[in-house]
């Protein structure tokens, strides 16, 4: 029996709460959404897959994005809720060892992007926060430290996970970055009406960073198109509703569904080879711009 999920926050609190309740102790598996999409994964009978897209020789599956909704019925647990981690958390609640009840309050609010002002600016005063932004996700050289907050978040407190070396070092990158972040979000991001476009397609490598942070930098905008270009000739577009100024009315996750990705209502993702980039951030942002429910 092993764990499928994705390196995000979220992702890593589904670990926890499955390698508690139920006592795996293999690794977790750590994959992208697009891999899955496109069962690059070597999915086997007994594992469960948690905050990915389903695959039908899964045992148990717990997701809750809106693009990812099954048209059957499946063993698990699929809802529109503000995290998978509280979905399992629910659901095995009766079976876990320690009490996560702060833990997946935290990642409810952090993956339905429930922050407030002083979260966004200053991540560095809040424990939580800035965990969730050491973990990006993009480099797979960084699958220890998943591992290790994964053991860490199971076995210590907040202000031991806080105060252990690897979270320490991951934490004072995260302040470092966020500061040249926020210089390349004002040097290539363009409003369009109440869209903001960041793009970062000219910078290689291109910067990672707060997420919400382009939200307080452009006030007027009311979402954000990020498109970068990865590896193996891909590129990836994220969309996000602004978390201070929520006038769009677009469900990204459905939105991004004709683009090669999905998500949630208020955010998503797509990956695609580049030759589709030109083509593809037009055609997101012109519907971005139209802020017709869809």
């Amino acid at each position: 029996m092993r764990v499928i999920t994705r390196p995000d926050f979220d992702g890593v609190v589904c670990a926890v709460l499955l390698m508690d309740a139920l006592q795996i102790d293999l690794p977790v598996v750590w994959v992208q959404p697009s891999d899955m999409q496109h069962r690059r994964v070597d999915v086997q009978n007994g594992d469960i897959i948690a905050n990915l897209p389903f695959d039908e020789k899964c045992s148990l599956w717990f997701d809750h994005h809106y693009s990812n909704q099954p048209d059957k019925p499946i063993n698990g647990v699929f809802k529109i809720a503000p995290s998978a981690a509280g979905i399992i958390y629910h659901y095995y609640r009766d079976h876990l060892v320690r009490d996560y009840a702060e833990l997946v309050r935290q990642t409810d609010r952090i993956d339905s992007a429930d922050l407030t002002l002083d979260e966004i600016l200053n991540p560095e005063n809040h424990p939580y926060v800035l965990l969730s932004m050491t973990i990006s996700g993009h480099d797979p050289d960084e699958t220890h430290y998943w591992d290790h907050l994964v053991e860490l978040l199971r076995t210590c407190a907040m202000a031991q996970v806080m105060d252990d070396a690897m979270v320490r070092q991951h934490g004072r990158q995260v302040v470092a970055a966020n500061i040249v972040y926020e210089k390349a979000l004002r040097t290539n991001t363009t409003l369009v009406d109440h869209v903001s476009i960041t793009d970062f397609r000219g910078l290689d490598p291109p910067p990672d960073g707060n997420r919400f942070l382009v939200y307080s930098l452009f006030p007027e905008c009311t979402v954000n198109v990020k498109i970068v270009y990865g590896e193996d000739n891909l590129a990836s577009i994220k969309v996000g509703h602004s978390i201070l100024n929520r006038g769009c009315r677009v469900n990204v996750g459905k939105m991004l569904a004709a683009f090669d990705g999905g998500g949630h209502p208020g955010a998503g993702a797509c990956r695609f080879g580049r030759e589709k980039a030109a083509e593809y951030l037009q055609r997101i942002v012109k519907i971005l711009q139209k802020n017709v429910p869809v």
